[in-house]
């Protein structure tokens, strides 16, 4: 019978996870982290995503758009988007790790918040 009261635990452990697992993604579509592109001081183009790995916002610098460039520009943009959704993803992993525990999380779960 020792099984039972073992499943009746993590079936009540699930439940609290489930829970815990709601909150973290609330928190992390709150929190927001930018990737930049087009030098340090000024950067051409900067983009915004939350923790849950959406674009929130784009700014582009008027002086990229009036260039002409348009090469130029997708670069900017593709490397300024890269870079945010870098660090959305590296914001989710240390989320999930502080919900586990501290422990890293598992290789293939990555996309365990949606």
């Amino acid at each position: 019978m020792a099984g039972l009261g073992d499943l009746l635990g993590l079936m009540r452990n699930a439940g609290a996870m489930k829970q815990k697992m709601k909150e973290t993604q609330k928190s992390l579509a709150q929190q927001t982290v930018e990737g930049s592109a087009g030098g340090p001081g000024a950067p051409g183009v900067v983009a915004t995503a939350n923790g849950m790995q959406e674009l929130v916002d784009l700014k582009i610098a008027p002086e990229v758009v009036n260039s002409g460039n348009v090469e130029l520009l997708e670069d900017l943009v593709r490397g300024a988007v890269g870079e945010a959704l870098a660090k959305a993803r590296d914001l989710q992993r240390a989320e999930m790790s502080r919900l586990l525990g501290g422990l890293p999380l598992p290789p293939g779960l990555d996309g365990l918040l949606g």
